[in-house]
């Protein structure tokens, strides 16, 4: 499966035991491929620094830099064109939205409330984490 982590998604996988872990660990199996953007790694760096999230970052002896460079080995990064707006009430998400048009992908995987009530956005499905990772 082609697929755009969400923000949310790559900090869950990347700091707890989760379905997103399990979907980055798919992504290291080569069973899902996933891509990302620049902007989306500078939003992922942005959260990662947060104070919010310092003590996870220490419990498993990390930093916002090892883990923004192991997330951006995993993903393809490719650079999309600007779409027109599409979720008003958080223009962010957008950038998942145009990032997903570039990379032809099958699947947007996310916790985001405002992307999954879309469902789709064009032919490309708007999942949880843990649907992703379900059996089939």
């Amino acid at each position: 499966m082609r697929a755009v982590t969400d923000t949310n998604v790559v900090v869950s996988g990347l700091l707890w035991p989760s379905p997103s872990r399990q979907v980055l660990d798919r992504a290291r199996l080569g069973t899902i491929e996933l891509f990302t953007s620049p902007s989306l790694l500078l939003e992922l760096e942005d959260v990662l620094r947060r104070d919010k999230l310092a003590g996870r970052l220490k419990l498993v002896g990390s930093t916002p830099r090892k883990l923004l460079l192991s997330y951006s080995t995993l993903a393809r990064i490719v650079v999309p064109q600007e779409i027109s707006p599409v979720i008003e009430q958080d223009p962010d998400d957008d950038a998942v939205l145009a990032c997903a048009v570039a990379a032809r992908a099958e699947a947007i995987i996310s916790g985001d409330r405002h992307l999954l009530s879309l469902g789709r956005f064009q032919a490309i499905r708007i999942i949880t984490a843990a649907e992703a990772v379900a059996p089939r």
